[in-house]
């Protein structure tokens, strides 16, 4: 954890196909998040990350409704610092 950020491999997954827009999440205090329609096997991850302010909801909805997921410019920056141009994940732990 650098910052209170997680920057282990499956957080920067997850950053890496919020990027892609592939995640989506529920509208609620404590958003679960899909990737790729299928549910994120992680939750305490995804709950960190949004808890970290790295992503949001894309756009506004109701409480349990599923909407895009981008990532802040903190996300962005985070993401930069810790994956190379090849999309490696570069300095952080399992």
């Amino acid at each position: 954890m650098m910052d209170g950020t997680y920057a282990t491999h499956r957080a920067l997954a997850v950053l890496r196909a919020v990027a892609e827009g592939r995640v989506e999440m529920t509208c609620s205090a404590e958003s679960d998040m899909f990737v790729d329609d299928l549910a994120l096997c992680d939750q305490q991850i995804a709950h960190h990350l949004a808890h970290s302010a790295l992503l949001e909801p894309a756009c506004e909805g109701i409480v349990g409704m599923r909407v895009p997921a981008r990532l802040t410019a903190r996300g962005m920056t985070h993401l930069a610092a810790h994956v190379n141009d090849a999309g490696i994940a570069t300095n952080a732990s399992s």
